[in-house]
């Protein structure tokens, strides 16, 4: 019981820090522009998804 209520939390809080920098403008979509910013120093963080939906 305990420990779903802590997931629970924490993926509330990872969910409303994700909605922060979504706001924000400051982040980056696709396999180029990712890896670019990863050489450059650039990335604090890379999330990789199946399910994200194709830039087109």
């Amino acid at each position: 019981m305990v420990a779903a209520k802590k997931t629970k939390k924490s993926l509330e809080s990872i969910n409303s820090r994700l909605q922060l920098v979504m706001k924000s403008g400051k982040y980056v979509l696709g396999y180029k522009q990712t890896l670019k910013m990863i050489r450059q120093g650039k990335a604090k963080l890379v999330i990789l998804a199946n399910n994200c939906p194709a830039l087109r």
